[in-house]
């Protein structure tokens, strides 16, 4: 399990800190402040590999690099390795190796870490089959040093050398739940209900008939239930289905692969998970998001029903924020967000207040909007209020009038909007005074 992060000259900020919680880590910022660069730095400091090292066709995790080469940069970390021990190291950059410093011999263990990434891919680093082994008691790393997915690869399977020959190391979505569903066992009824987990109600998604996509396909390809058709393939479903399904998939491969593996080795499970999520909305309807981060913590507790869990989740959604608010608890989650002031980008740890409703989290200090409407509803009601308080000053070019104010918000505002009585009732004040 990952503590803290302490970053110097590296990434956006010239310095960053970060205490985590030991459940959930909500993170929250703008585009381009650094959300998902730190998910990376997560993911190096728990595993000390980059992703794009592992798969090159990823289009994120590229290796961190001073923000100034110049002066000293270091990443440093605690963590919680699989003996329940708390691990603290710091590494520096070496401009002339152009890499950072790694601890030498047999690194820690964190358990097992999943980590989604916003283009649908997948990286996962396993205990059992990504971790040093010993020769002779002398500590070796010829495992695989982990498993980044593109996208692509979660459906059609990952290839990566073993002993210098090409391996399928995962045969990827469509293969492995056909193979699932024609041996209707545990692994095929944990699909279904992890995927049936990751959806709302009333809708609902089931396993349905395996199905050809063409006469010249010979792939069973595993299809879907809903509330709409009896079957449809999988490859043709929406981009927040594929999603669920993609997540559902990733879950399932990584937890029954680790425990054919650690049965194998004679160990024990691990005991420990962290998921790291870059963009936990991504692609999903507002109903969705409303209930992905309960989906999640549901589907990791039918999964890995023994295993302490801590989930890390940047998202730009207010309704992933205002879902978490039944499940928050102060003394194990948190919540961070990043600033831009001055120039200057800073990362912070937020108080923890439930906001309510959707609206009131986006005029939050979270997401820090005026108001819950159109860019140019905010500008005739910002004119229309100063209008009312006599700040003619304040009124923008093209409102200057209160005939002009009333044109634009008829244009710009729903009929039912809250701030019409206010309007109307300054408008009949004004008449009765003249």
């Amino acid at each position: 399990m990952l503590e803290y992060l302490h970053l110097v000259n590296v990434g956006p900020a010239p310095e960053m800190e970060m205490e985590l919680a030991p459940r959930l880590n909500l993170i929250t910022g703008d585009n381009g402040l650094g959300k998902s660069f730190l998910l990376d730095l997560m993911w190096w400091a728990l595993t000390r590999r980059w992703p794009h090292d592992l798969n090159p066709r990823l289009t994120s995790g590229y290796p961190a690099r001073p923000t100034d080469p110049r002066s000293r940069a270091t990443i440093g970390f605690r963590l919680t390795s699989k003996s329940r021990q708390g691990v603290a190291y710091e590494s520096h950059y070496v401009a002339r190796d152009e890499a950072w410093t790694g601890k030498a011999g047999r690194p820690w263990n964190p358990g097992l870490i999943v980590y989604a990434h916003s283009d649908g891919g997948f990286s996962v680093w396993d205990p059992a089959r990504n971790y040093w082994k010993q020769k002779g008691r002398v500590d070796v790393q010829e495992r695989l040093p982990g498993y980044v997915f593109s996208a692509n690869d979660v459906w059609d399977g990952l290839a990566m050398p073993v002993d210098g020959k090409p391996t399928l190391v995962c045969s990827g979505l469509l293969r492995d739940w056909a193979i699932w569903i024609r041996e209707n066992g545990e692994n095929a009824q944990h699909m279904a209900s992890v995927l049936a987990g990751l959806v709302p109600a009333p809708e609902y998604i089931a396993p349905g008939p395996l199905m050809r996509l063409s006469v010249n396909d010979a792939r069973d390809i595993p299809s879907i239930r809903t509330a709409y058709s009896k079957g449809v393939p999988i490859v043709h479903a929406s981009a927040g289905i594929r999603r669920a399904a993609g997540l559902a998939y990733m879950l399932m491969w990584s937890w029954t692969e680790h425990v054919l593996a650690a049965r194998q080795l004679g160990e024990d499970c691990t005991t420990q998970v962290v998921m790291l999520f870059d963009e936990l909305e991504s692609h999903l309807h507002p109903r969705w998001q409303r209930s992905i981060l309960r989906s999640v913590f549901n589907a990791a507790r039918v999964l890995l029903p023994q295993a302490t869990i801590q989930i890390v989740a940047a998202t730009h959604s207010p309704l992933v924020l205002a879902s978490a608010e039944p499940e928050f608890d102060e003394t194990m989650d948190k919540i961070f967000h990043f600033d831009l002031m001055n120039g200057l980008v800073g990362l912070r740890e937020v108080p923890w207040a439930k906001q309510g409703d959707v609206v009131n989290w986006l005029v939050s200090d979270i997401f820090g909007l005026q108001q819950g409407r159109s860019i140019e509803a905010e500008r005739a009601i910002e004119a229309a209020e100063a209008y009312m308080r006599n700040d003619h000053g304040a009124l923008p070019i093209g409102l200057q009038t209160r005939d002009d104010i009333h044109r634009e918000l008829v244009r710009v505002l729903a009929g039912h909007d809250l701030f019409w009585p206010r309007w109307v009732v300054s408008g009949e004040r004004q008449e009765e005074k003249s």
